[in-house]
């Protein structure tokens, strides 16, 4: 551990003499902002709008097809493989590759018959495209490139998704109800294929993203800042390892589990589904400001000290939820509040990767925390669908939220030591 805090001390030494990040940086985090934001987490997103077609046109249950979601979330246990991959032979293949099975995915939930066991097959290849459109790949050449202003680049990064969610969410709503859910599916492909990965594959184009063992190709990255930190043996033997994935995995128990019923959820508040589209909005937003808040913040102040207060403001508005609030302007109030620990959180975790254990492992590291995170993403999606089932409304499942949220805001806080700690 000494070893690691000497070296990190080295690279921020690096970073002071040599402030220009940014313009060596913006077109990784560019990639970033677009590969992330037309990645597996653009449909996760946008999941419950096509809830009501497929319920209408195959008879399942909203706790069937969160059930099939959720088991087939197990792909995730193949993340941190890939991640290994993506350490030993750079970014670019496990890129395209990734978004490449993510918009064959998207053609088979298009054609999609009434076999649920298809669609859970379909999420398992989703779960398996999230490595590579994901900070898994993105994370790890952003953190190389920016030390001082790790947070805020790693926030405008993973903002993509958010900005993807704001925009598309009232269009593929118009686009189900003119065309129905399959046309929605063909809109997605469309910007995968189209948009998404000749962007990224532009934006890449003549930027060093080599393995750990070609550190020295890229001359805007010192060698320290990629060989500096602990093997993924080393990380998965640091308590902060377990304490941080079991935080972050319950966060998304609490918030993916509402997002992939967002617009069912508005629809029994009285909404119809236009206006319920304006909740998935909402999100959208929540996510942009809780992640570009949430990298301007750990970049100044201490991380977990700022993880554990979104975590409480998510809680409180969980709580909210609980009480008979509606209209579309309050749902919409209380959704952007609850939602900005899922928008943070998917800044923080690429942060305190890198910063506790370094970049030596980053992919493999990273992959086994956001395997954690997913099993905790498939056990929310799994509870919120099956609880409605057996209860007829969502009072259950959003006092467990408030409870998994309170107790991830507790788990933040215990991750003391200095490399939780601003550079500044």
């Amino acid at each position: 551990m000494r070893r690691y805090a000497a070296a990190m001390e080295r690279v921020e030494r690096i970073a002071a003499a040599h402030p220009g990040e940014w313009r060596s940086g913006w077109r990784v985090v560019a990639a970033a902002m677009v590969g992330n934001g037309f990645g597996p987490g653009m449909y996760q997103n946008l999941s419950s709008l096509f809830v009501p077609g497929m319920t209408l046109a195959f008879g399942w249950t909203r706790g069937e097809i969160a059930t099939a979601a959720g088991v087939g979330l197990l792909g995730a246990l193949g993340v941190p493989a890939i991640g290994r991959l993506a350490d030993r032979v750079g970014a670019r293949p496990v890129i395209v590759g990734a978004t490449l099975l993510l918009a064959a995915t998207l053609a088979g939930f298009a054609t999609l018959g009434g076999n649920l066991w298809v669609y859970q097959l379909l999420v398992l290849c989703l779960a398996l495209s999230v490595a590579g459109t994901s900070a898994v790949v993105y994370g790890r050449l952003i953190a190389a490139r920016f030390i001082v202003h790790r947070g805020i680049a790693l926030g405008v990064a993973t903002s993509g998704l958010s900005l993807s969610t704001l925009a598309l969410s009232p269009l593929v709503a118009a686009v189900i109800a003119r065309e129905g859910w399959r046309a929605g599916f063909a809109m997605l492909i469309a910007l995968v294929l189209a948009v998404a990965l000749p962007a990224v594959l532009l934006l890449l184009r003549g930027v060093v993203v080599a393995p750990v063992h070609h550190a020295g190709e890229a001359e805007d990255i010192a060698p320290e800042t990629l060989l500096a930190g602990m093997s993924a043996a080393e990380a998965r033997r640091d308590a902060r390892f377990w304490r941080l994935g079991l935080a972050v995995a319950l966060v998304n128990v609490a918030s993916v589990g509402l997002i992939t019923q967002l617009a069912p959820f508005g629809i029994d508040r009285g909404l119809d589904l236009g206006q319920a589209a304006l909740l998935v909005t909402a999100f959208g937003a929540s996510q942009i400001v809780g992640r570009l808040a949430m990298g301007l913040l750990v970049d100044r102040f201490s991380a977990r000290l700022i993880a554990a207060g979104f975590a409480a403001i998510s809680a409180t508005a969980f709580a909210g939820l609980l009480l008979p609030v509606s209209g579309v302007v309050a749902l919409a109030a209380l959704v952007f509040a609850a939602m900005l620990m899922n928008g943070a959180e998917n800044d923080l975790l690429p942060f305190m990767t890198a910063r506790l254990f370094g970049l030596r492992a980053y992919g493999e590291t990273y992959g086994a925390l956001l395997t954690m995170a997913l099993f905790g993403t498939a056990a929310g999606i799994v509870m919120f669908g099956r609880l409605y089932d057996a209860t007829g409304g969502y009072t259950l499942p959003l006092s467990i939220a408030v409870a998994a949220l309170t107790a991830a805001a507790l788990l933040f806080l215990t991750l003391t030591g200095r490399q939780t700690e601003s550079t500044r």
